[in-house]
């Protein structure tokens, strides 16, 4: 199977299973490549001081992929993991579905590999000691997917959709949980669920001051079963800053750790160097 259709694959069994995301936008990303980063502005309650960008065209919602190869031509890459669940999940979860990956997290402390992860306030609340490890653990940060990890825009791979009115309560409410947990490094991201979006909801979401964050590398982990593929997936397409989406969800990508058994020592063979999405977009306020 090709790179291609591995990806259409997983996004396909993503979409239709509701417990992951890392799936191409339904429609192409409004990208605000021109859009200069700005620097953070001061934290809110439960967040640390991180970079953000300007605001795109109108003031609205800026959207981040990837960081612009510097003049140095530094190699650096983001790994990012999201921590997936959905407001109807716990049932699953109380019959003994594990949403977490506790041995993918060691492994990451262990690896010295710091990282991204785009939490849903429901996995806060079903993990919640797990969530202020990480949390508090200043090898990580955490982003905002959501509470519900219900898609901000129609047709979204066949999740059910946040009510217009109910968007930003969604984002507010998955931030409250995170603080409930006691995560202290959460940064001023957002992750939407799908990575479906369009500038209505960029607009919506503009008072919350903060960064939507894409990806340029799908790493098709959801529900793979292969993780050799996974790793060959994520070595192919990685160039120097890019951000790869990745799963940190025993259930729905359960070969995600194996296959950082290869990427971490390959890349690093490669002369890449490990950061957070913070970083990056550091970076590219500084070129």
């Amino acid at each position: 199977m090709t790179i291609t259709a591995r990806k259409l694959l997983a996004i396909a069994l993503l979409g239709a299973s509701l417990a992951g995301c890392g799936s191409d936008p339904a429609t192409a990303p409004r990208k605000d490549k021109s859009a200069p980063s700005a620097p953070a502005p001061a934290a809110a309650p439960g967040t640390v001081s991180a970079p953000t960008m300007a605001p795109g065209p109108g003031g609205i919602t800026p959207v981040f992929d990837r960081a612009p190869k510097n003049p140095r031509g530094e190699k650096v890459v983001a790994l990012t993991f999201d921590a997936d669940m959905t407001a109807d999940q716990g049932p699953r979860a109380a019959g003994g579905e594990h949403f977490d990956n506790p041995a993918l997290i060691a492994d990451l402390k262990r690896m010295k590999v710091p990282a991204t992860l785009f939490m849903t306030g429901r996995w806060a609340k079903e993990y919640p000691a797990e969530a202020r490890a990480i949390g508090t653990d200043p090898n990580f940060e955490i982003g905002n997917h959501s509470y519900s990890h219900y898609a901000f825009k129609a047709d979204c791979y066949g999740l059910p959709v946040v009510p217009k009115d109910r968007t930003r309560a969604d984002v507010e409410k998955a931030t409250a949980q995170f603080k409930k947990a006691g995560v202290q490094n959460a940064v001023p991201y957002f992750r939407f669920p799908g990575g479906c979006y369009d500038d209505e909801v960029l607009r919506t979401l503009t008072p919350l001051k903060m960064t939507a964050v894409q990806w340029d590398v799908v790493s098709g982990d959801a529900f793979a079963k292969d993780a050799n593929a996974v790793a060959e997936q994520v070595l192919a397409g990685v160039q120097p800053g890019s951000v790869v989406v990745m799963h940190c969800t025993r259930s729905a990508a359960p070969v995600t750790d194996a296959a950082l058994q290869r990427i971490v020592p390959e890349l690093r063979k490669r002369g890449y160097r490990f950061v957070k999405v913070s970083d990056l977009i550091r970076s590219a306020a500084q070129h």
